[in-house]
């Protein structure tokens, strides 16, 4: 179902739950966890802002994610993704997103999509969302990146994304809406091995608010 919406800026994000089990079966999608920091990305008549999880603006931190939005057709949209800056390997590392001279080769893996032109796509299944996300993003947009979903065994999923070092991965319900908060069509199971985790256990992370902003496209 598609239902107009207005006069909304920030929307709060669908948080996976985490899990000590992976799903079984066929009815998942699952996505690679990334290490970065969680945004949405929306796009209207104001120009581009970007939103940490928590609605804090961080617009003029990631010149390449607002560029890229900036570059993309539609005349409105909300995007859900996590910022991410790459080592040389090409694995996200959140120790290069801490210093600033990284922050132009931030970029955004996209893997949500909440509106598109004034349209709710909330109560939308999981796949139209990420089907209408896919049709907009050019496949060599360096700023925002489509996060690519995999089906199949999520054993075999995590245990690739293990071997290459990364977060984990997040497990999706297919045909589930977009619900704010926690989800229970929406679960994650974490790398213990992974710098994330470990990073978690040592420090305490907070966000900082910053004035609004935006850029004009």
């Amino acid at each position: 179902m598609r239902i107009a919406i207005a006069g909304v800026d920030f929307i709060e994000p669908c948080l996976p739950n985490p899990v000590a089990r992976l799903p079984m079966g066929s009815t998942w999608l699952h996505e690679i966890k990334h290490d970065g920091y969680r945004m949405m990305v929306r796009k209207d008549g104001r120009g581009v802002r970007v939103f940490t999880r928590r609605g804090h603006d961080w617009t003029d931190r990631f010149p390449a994610i607002v560029g890229a939005a900036c570059q993309l057709k539609p005349k409105s949209f909300l995007i859900d993704g996590e910022a991410v800056c790459c080592g040389d390997d090409g694995i996200p590392a959140f120790e290069l997103m801490r210093r600033k001279r990284h922050h132009s080769s931030v970029f955004l893996f996209a893997f949500d999509l909440l509106q598109l032109d004034g349209i709710d796509l909330r109560r939308a299944p999981i796949e139209d969302r990420r089907g209408e996300l896919a049709s907009m993003l050019p496949l060599k947009m360096s700023g925002i990146q489509f996060n690519e979903a995999i089906e199949g065994d999520a054993a075999t999923v995590f245990e690739h994304a293990c071997k290459l070092g990364l977060e984990g991965i997040v497990s999706k319900r297919k045909g589930s809406p977009y619900v704010s908060g926690r989800s229970s069509d929406w679960i994650k199971l974490k790398n213990a091995d992974s710098p994330a985790v470990k990073r978690e256990a040592e420090e305490d992370w907070r966000q900082i608010t910053r004035p609004p902003s935006s850029v004009r496209c």
